[in-house]
């Protein structure tokens, strides 16, 4: 199975799309958020595919695919924080913040739904060799 595959997750299309929406929306939010509010909120939305990825290279180690998306769960989480801090100040509006809240929340299910089926993305058990 092809590592690449992940790309077609549905976990990773939508939380790859969510982060560029992430994007564009801090690309609006004042310039004294630039190394908190929109440094944080871009690291953590980027941060859920990139993990989604990353569990994709370890599938032949169950332990490390469960930790990655387990990781990739945290930081969508850590968005979802983020957003709500964003429209708190009103440099979003309730629209869009729904919008992205709803979007991250689909993601949150996805993960998990990956973490209790970890074979159905490729992960499987392999015998470890006595040392």
């Amino acid at each position: 199975m092809p590592y690449s595959d992940f790309k077609g997750w549905q976990a990773y299309q939508l939380s790859y799309s969510l982060a560029e929406e992430v994007f564009n929306l801090s690309l609006h939010f004042p310039r004294e958020e630039k190394y908190s509010l929109t440094d944080q909120i871009r690291r953590a939305s980027r941060a859920v595919p990139a993990n989604l990825a990353e569990g994709a290279a370890k599938r032949r180690y169950p332990k490390h695919f469960i930790a990655k998306l387990t990781d990739a769960a945290g930081e969508n989480y850590e968005t979802q924080v983020w957003l709500s801090f964003a429209r708190t100040h009103k440099y979003i509006s309730e629209e869009r913040f729904q919008k992205c809240h709803d979007q991250s929340e689909s993601i949150a299910r996805l993960i998990n739904y990956m973490i209790r089926n970890p074979s159905k993305f490729g992960c499987k058990a392999h015998p470890q060799k006595e040392l």
